[in-house]
Formats: structure tokens, C-alpha cells, sequence
């Protein structure tokens, strides 16, 4: 399955690029890194500030994220994520994927409210049974 704005939430997030762009806690807003750990309700993200990284934990409940993803598909809006109005906002120094780099593709960028993913994150990218991400 494609990565697109309408499949990101049944993806693995793990490795993503990703940014807060709203949160109930101001001070996480426009925190951005790279999705190392995903859980139920929280996205852990690696932070990388002058030259030192860490790990910023961000519930997913009262939170927006804007994930860069790499798939031509995602050019138009869908149901589940959107391009993102602050795409044009990605400072200068914003690194993109090798694949996206190797390729030459443009990244898209796709926000998600954080409520579409509050879920187990095994569960949620299942393709059988009776999970409501099919």
C-alpha cells in the first residue's frame, strides 16, 4: 500500500519526519524531528537542537503533526491527512530523506490530527480481521 495523505495513519510512523504544528502545551508546538517511538498515545520524537539530539515525548491527544512524506500520491487532499498549508514554512536547513534526495521527488507534507491515531499502533496497521484501519 502507497503512502498517501488518506493511508499515512495505517503506516508505520517509525522514521518519519514529523512536526508538532498545534498542541494543547504551547511550548511543543513547532517542535520537529523524526518519529522513534510510537506508542498508543504518544509519539517520541528525536529532536535535534545545536547539534545535540534528544527525545521529546508529544501526546497524541490534543496534538497536530505534519509528517514529510516522499509519494507523488499525496499531491491532493484526502480524508485523513491534507497537504499542509505550512509545507512552504519547512526551514532552510530541513533535511529530507536519502530516498527523497536519491529519487528527486518533491516531499509533501501531510498534517494529521493526533486523535486519528490514538490507537495501538500494531492494531491500527493491520490488513485482516476487523480493525477499523483496513
Amino acid at each position: 500500500m502507497a503512502l498517501t495523505p488518506e493511508t499515512l495513519p495505517r503506516h508505520e510512523l517509525n522514521g518519519l519526519p514529523v512536526r508538532v504544528v498545534e498542541s494543547d502545551d504551547d511550548s511543543r508546538v513547532g517542535l520537529e524531528g523524526r518519529v522513534v517511538i510510537e506508542t498508543t498515545n504518544t509519539l517520541s520524537m528525536e529532536v535535534r537542537d545545536d547539534g545535540e539530539s534528544r527525545v521529546v515525548m508529544v501526546p497524541k491527544s490534543g496534538s497536530t503533526f505534519e509528517f514529510a512524506i516522499t509519494d507523488d500520491a499525496a499531491d491532493s487532499p484526502k480524508e485523513s491527512g491534507t497537504m499542509s498549508k505550512l509545507a512552504d514554512t519547512q526551514p532552510a536547513g530541513t533535511e529530507q530523506s536519502d530516498a527523497a534526495d536519491s529519487a528527486g521527488e518533491d516531499v509533501a507534507y501531510v498534517t494529521v490530527d493526533g486523535s486519528r491515531l490514538l490507537s495501538r499502533p500494531a492494531r491500527r496497521t493491520e490488513t485482516s480481521g476487523d480493525s477499523p484501519w483496513q
